[in-house]
């Protein structure tokens, strides 16, 4: 052990990306402490990467404590769940009374929310974070989302701000602020996830438009995913995904995707969102049908059963249609708002139930830069919550409204040849669906109450006076049957 309390930081966990945050922080000119349980693992980075004046190896937890200036602050990268709770419980008696521990990991807000109570408890400080990125995010500057013991904020706000990814003119707007107590910034963390989740699946779905219902090629999917990102579309995901089409596999000479195998894996944070929102009583239909996506494509062997017995329509080729191409940009766009709508109206939801006070448009800044769903578009959603800091639904904002407005005909034009055509596009679908629904002051629900109240008792509300009230359905019914319908033609 060298320079004993001498760091400003102290990281457990040096996994990819532990290790990462562990040189963005020494490249930002911190000193920080890195210990890992499995000593090798700790000796390994300091020998090769972390060989630096300003990253201390430690052996033990005892010896990262006593390396680091107090108030100390502590950040695990490890992996979610009872080893976070089993850590917290050897480091807190080894920490002082103004001291922070960090949680860096995909926790579950609730698990935060806990965790803050009890670390707050003993006299210590608590902060999780969501960290937003990956592993190149955690190196170059990533989008960090730290709620928890407010005391706790600018302790850390120094070197979060530092090695956080910057946006803005100047390049200098850090996307790292407060969200807000106890989970709230796993919480946010989660929808941005889950609204990866829907954006991913809204891309795949354009993606197989345009290969089965407009017939491009990889090349050509590469030039239009190009242009799209000169577009409203600008962001890291359709950034990625045109690199995609253009990279051949060294093996076969094929292009890579073709030789992927079509079943998507999960971690598990999209679930989250999507079961947190039944709970809620918010729509996040997107997510919801983007993880059921991603189940119905893990049943590979089923669907290639199914395909020899199930029948569809002939999908046509329709060469290269640049009026489709641009229908489908259109739909994605108008799809991807719905998404963040519905992203910010559970987030509000949640806020409701936790008495959190969140900053949405700061939120949207803070997935500016840095993070997976990085975007242009993200800028006009915080200038939406900049001029309305209590929007009720994005769509409702001026600049969305027009925006939906305008790829009305697209939408629906896409999601119908979709239909007809045979190509599943779920979220494509469930998006418009919700537009549809959020649109219309009246729903059929009045008749699912009535059949509610048919069967079960469970009352209703009427539109003429205020109460609660039941029918004796069974009464008061009428024999049906012999009356002509009269058919009705509007032209």
């Amino acid at each position: 052990m060298n320079k004993p309390a001498s760091c400003d930081i102290g990281l457990i966990g040096l996994a990819v990306m532990g290790e990462n945050l562990a040189l963005n922080i020494a490249s930002r000119g911190y000193s920080i402490a890195v210990y890992n349980r499995t000593a090798t693992v700790t000796d390994a980075f300091t020998a090769h990467r972390g060989k630096q004046p300003n990253v201390v190896g430690c052996h033990s937890l005892e010896d990262l404590v006593a390396a680091i200036k107090t108030p100390r602050k502590v950040m695990m990268m490890v992996k979610a769940g009872p080893a976070v709770d089993d850590l917290i419980a050897h480091l807190t008696p080894l920490l002082s009374p103004g001291d922070v521990i960090i949680d860096g990991g995909n926790t579950l807000y609730s698990d935060t929310e806990r965790r803050t109570r009890e670390v707050e408890a003993s006299g210590l400080l608590y902060i999780g974070t969501g960290v937003s990125g990956g592993e190149e995010g955690a190196l170059k500057g990533p989008s960090l989302m730290p709620g928890g013991s407010r005391a706790g904020w600018p302790l850390v706000q120094p070197i979060f701000q530092a090695i956080s990814a910057k946006v803005g003119p100047q390049g200098d707007i850090p996307c790292c602020d407060w969200v807000g107590p106890r989970g709230a910034g796993h919480y946010v963390k989660m929808v941005h996830n889950g609204i990866e989740y829907g954006d991913m699946q809204l891309i795949c779905e354009a993606y197989w438009l345009l290969k089965h219902g407009a017939g491009l090629s990889n090349d050509q999917l590469a030039d239009v995913f190009n242009e799209w990102n000169k577009s409203e579309l600008d962001s890291y995901l359709i950034e990625i995904t045109r690199d995609i089409f253009t990279v051949r596999d060294p093996d076969t000479g094929n292009f890579m995707v073709d030789q992927i195998l079509d079943t998507a894996g999960a971690k598990g944070t999209g679930k989250w969102m999507s079961q947190l929102a039944l709970d809620l009583g918010s729509p996040s239909t997107l997510v919801t049908e983007a993880v059921y996506a991603r189940c119905l494509s893990a049943l590979k062997e089923a669907r290639v059963r199914a395909s020899q017995v199930l029948k569809g329509p002939d999908m046509p080729n329709r060469g290269n249609p640049s009026e489709f191409i641009e229908q489908v940009r259109q739909a994605l766009y108008a799809s991807k708002i719905a998404s963040y709508a519905q992203g910010y109206v559970q987030l509000a939801a949640a806020a409701k139930e936790h008495d959190w006070q969140l900053d949405y448009g700061s939120i949207a800044m803070l997935w500016r830069g840095g993070c997976i769903i990085r975007a242009q578009f993200l800028e006009r959603i915080a200038e939406a919550y900049r001029a309305d800091p209590d929007l009720e639904n994005l769509m409702l904002a001026p600049y969305f409204t027009a925006a939906l407005a305008k790829a009305q005909q697209p939408w629906r034009h896409v999601i119908a040849t979709a239909a007809t055509i045979g190509i599943p596009v779920p979220v494509f679908m469930t998006a418009l669906s919700y537009y549809d629904g959020y649109r219309h002051a009246s729903l059929p629900a009045n008749l699912l109450q009535a059949q509610r109240d048919y069967f079960g008792a469970h009352t209703y509300q009427r539109t003429d006076k205020a109460g609660t009230f039941h029918t004796e359905w069974l009464e008061l019914r009428t024999p049906v049957g012999g009356a002509k319908i009269a058919a009705k033609v509007s032209r």
